[in-house]
């Protein structure tokens, strides 16, 4: 099945912005992140921990919704979704 994975800010720039992946299904939505970020160590390391939990910060969004990431990893992808990881944001 397809998704899109959305990397934003300083995610997109150690990882890209956007990657169409070919996921297998039952994957869950911290699995993907996971696959998605393994090529680059930086990028990996900049949202998930040595445990390989998301890091306190990471942002992380399914379909424009956000979920927490402590639950991410028992949510399932679906054909079509897209996941959005974001650091933290801050506004003026």
């Amino acid at each position: 099945m397809k998704v899109t994975v959305r990397f934003f800010a300083r995610f997109g720039e150690l990882l890209g912005n956007n990657r169409e992946i070919e996921a297998r299904e039952g994957i869950s939505v911290a699995d993907l992140v996971k696959e998605a970020a393994s090529g680059n160590k930086a990028g990996y390391d900049t949202i998930f921990d040595e445990e390989g939990a998301f890091r306190d910060f990471v942002i992380v969004m399914r379909n424009k919704k956000r979920i927490r990431t402590q639950d991410a990893g028992s949510i399932q992808v679906g054909e079509g979704d897209e996941i959005a990881v974001f650091p933290p944001v801050a506004g003026g």
